[in-house]
């Protein structure tokens, strides 16, 4: 059931979710499901993601212990892959392409302060 809720139910988000899991278990992660926010969440990385963490899929990717908010916003980005399938990371790379400035259209959507963005 985890991996049903963690995809959103997409097959394709399922197979993302799977081959992350995977690669987080190569970088040392201890990996649990977050029931509350329905996500994977691969803690103790040594490495391999970005910021304080990646989302790709449903699991969030991290070397830290995330606070609550910052789960519930990368269970967003896993409502997103999971909208936009392996596109979603080609959307995204282009969101953070554009001139500087403007923002992140995925990252507003997933809360700016939840992700320890400042919202100026």
């Amino acid at each position: 059931m985890p991996m049903i809720r963690a995809s959103r139910g997409n097959p394709q988000s399922a197979a993302i979710t799977r081959l992350a899991l995977a690669y987080a278990r190569l970088w040392g992660a201890r990996i649990t499901f977050d029931a509350d926010f329905g996500i994977f969440v691969c803690r103790g990385m040594r490495g391999g993601y970005a910021r304080g963490g990646t989302t790709i899929g449903g699991a969030f990717l991290t070397g830290r212990d995330p606070a609550r908010a910052l789960v519930r916003h990368e269970a967003v980005h896993a409502d997103q892959w999971a909208t936009y399938g392996w596109t979603f990371a080609l959307r995204y790379l282009f969101e953070e392409l554009r001139p500087r400035g403007a923002r992140n259209r995925f990252e507003i959507a997933a809360g700016l302060a939840d992700g320890g963005y400042r919202e100026s």
